[in-house]
């Protein structure tokens, strides 16, 4: 009915509709918590969204609790490893990871974030859960009190969510963390004067494993959506314009980039997507303010080197979900106000990983000689220790939640 109103009362209302707010939702919603989840595009818009998913095996364990990895664990690609690459001189310089064998066992899964997206939403509707998409003008009330409140209108209906909690799941740019006053938030930002070409191809993978290459022509990696469904990407100046590079261009520019035999074996097709990623290390915390609790984009950001991203607001999820059951279940508030404490714990040893890989890896054009040498040891030293290599896979696989 225009200008009706659609009034409601819940335990949790949650911000974002990606998968850190859909997941968050379907664990509450397993433990008897009543929740609602208002997102500012459409379903088809928030599905459609093409994003890497390398998940660490405890995100992986997440989802299996929630209910929503039977797709993952039937058509998810298992990697025991992945292959680092210094190419573009005489002689290319191929190193691979072992992950199983540098951290007894545990692995990774390649599972897109567009198919986890999809299998939370359908879980959800499943569930019956309230999944209000297209919901604007949203606004948060009341976040330092005892009874917070959202407003918000979608199409010519209004309405009004009061609830004993919020959790902001809006990503970065989303109005969760605008809502804190500025002089109880700490920011810390770095940005990179490069981002991140890629192109998606229905072509095969160039290999089983991902393989990260830095050259003095800059960073690649190959990687993959399925065995059929390929993704690469090149780093590429600040501001680059994805039109300004045909699918012929960007082809020439991977082989020149990766090493020879990988070259050699590419199989190479039309994209069905190309796009260019900035990269951005960013924290802002405490991850709490009163009754407003912060969780995965919304307050970080890392570099895509070393797929954190994703991971991250697993992890926040983990830690929030937790606090939120034990309140509900034992009123035991210990959980939520340790919230922040605990996630950003473990935001800042994921920031220092993909600062430290991306440092690895890229070319830093303003760089002068003695970084670039310091580049050229790092990677050495870390071919020749196993030491090295087992931190590195033990960051890559996931730290302990």
């Amino acid at each position: 009915v225009p200008g009706c109103r659609l009034d409601m009362r819940t335990q949790v209302a949650i911000i974002g509709a990606g998968p850190a707010g859909l997941l968050l939702s379907q664990l509450l919603d397993l433990a008897g918590i009543e929740s609602v989840v208002l997102e500012r595009r459409s379903r088809a818009h928030v599905e459609g969204r093409i994003r890497a998913g390398v998940l660490e095996d405890q995100f992986q364990a997440l989802l299996r609790k929630a209910g929503v990895a039977a797709r993952m664990d039937a058509e998810g690609e298992i990697h025991d490893g992945f292959t680092i690459a210094r190419s573009g001189s005489a002689n290319d310089h191929c190193l691979r990871i072992d992950l199983a064998g540098l951290t007894g066992g545990r692995s990774v899964c390649i599972w897109g974030q567009t198919e986890l997206t999809r299998d939370l939403f359908a879980a959800r509707e499943a569930q019956g859960g309230a999944v209000l998409d297209e919901a604007v003008d949203v606004t948060l009330h009341d976040i330092d009190g005892d009874h917070p409140w959202v407003n918000y209108r979608r199409g010519e209906t209004s309405g009004r969510i009061d609830c004993d909690f919020i959790a902001g799941c809006d990503g970065f740019h989303g109005i969760s963390r605008r809502s804190i006053p500025t002089d109880r938030l700490e920011t810390s930002e770095r940005g990179y004067p490069f981002g991140w070409l890629g192109v998606l191809s229905e072509t095969p993978p160039v290999s089983h494993e991902l393989i990260y290459a830095g050259s003095s022509h800059g960073f690649a990696l190959c990687s993959m959506r399925t065995q059929r469904l390929s993704r690469y990407y090149l780093q590429v100046p600040a501001g680059t314009d994805p039109a300004d590079w045909p699918d012929e261009r960007f082809w020439d520019e991977l082989r020149a980039r990766v090493p020879g035999k990988t070259a050699a074996a590419l199989v190479t097709g039309p994209s069905i997507e190309k796009s260019v990623a900035p990269l951005r290390s960013f924290v802002a915390g405490p991850m709490r303010h009163g009754r407003l609790f912060l969780a995965g984009d919304a307050a970080h950001i890392v570099p895509p080197t070393g797929a954190k991203g994703l991971n991250l607001a697993g992890s926040d999820i983990h830690y929030l979900s937790e606090a939120l059951i034990s309140w509900y279940r034992a009123g035991n508030a210990a959980g939520l106000e340790g919230y922040s404490d605990r996630a950003m714990a473990r935001v800042w040893k994921a920031q220092r990983f993909s600062w430290w890989m991306t440092r690895l890896l890229h070319d830093f054009p303003e760089d002068p000689l003695f970084e670039r040498r310091l580049q050229e040891t790092e990677f050495d030293y870390l071919a020749g220790s196993r030491s090295a290599q087992a931190v590195l896979a033990e960051n890559y696989v996931g730290l302990p939640y």
